[in-house]
């Protein structure tokens, strides 16, 4: 994820007026940085801005979802990906997971809030990552500064025999 307060979202839809209602309703639920298009193409076009989030309709006009993906996820691996799709069948949602997809959406009733969810635990798997960066040269640092103060506690004697005597 970037490191903005809003991750970058891409929203591939062939459908207007469907890739506008999605828009709509990230809008409405506090996600800010969207930005819509009509073909796998225009979005292959727009990956030099990066996005964290691409959802991507399966079946489009030209070249699929899962070509999206793939060529999306060796210019930008960190990019996830959430299908929404028509497409109910399993050997296709497990064919986008098997290539990296995070989350396969069947468009229904509950689409958009499965969506919102989907999103919201991206981002929370996305801000854990730093922390454990952090960790992992915080205690290290702490150590050092914990043996330095040890050692001079121990030198101090030894530097100023006259004040600590035993």
């Amino acid at each position: 994820m970037q490191t903005q307060d809003y991750p970058l979202i891409f929203i591939v839809e062939d459908n207007t007026l469907y890739n506008k209602i999605v828009a709509s309703h990230l809008r409405m639920n506090k996600f800010q940085r969207i930005e819509c298009f009509l073909s796998g193409e225009e979005c292959l076009m727009n990956l030099y801005k990066k996005p964290d989030i691409i959802i991507q309709d399966y079946h489009m006009g030209g070249i699929n979802g899962v070509d999206v993906l793939r060529k999306s996820k060796k210019l930008n691996p960190a990019t996830e990906f959430i299908f929404l799709s028509a497409d109910d069948s399993y050997e296709i949602a497990a064919n986008t997971i098997k290539f990296g997809a995070y989350d396969y959406l069947i468009k229904d009733r509950f689409a958009l809030k499965k969506l919102v969810d989907a999103i919201n635990n991206i981002s929370k798997i996305h801000q854990i990552a730093p922390p454990k960066k952090r960790f992992k040269i915080g205690v290290p640092f702490f150590l050092i500064t914990f043996a330095f103060v040890i050692m001079t506690f121990i030198s101090l004697p030894i530097i100023f025999p006259n004040i600590f005597t035993f």
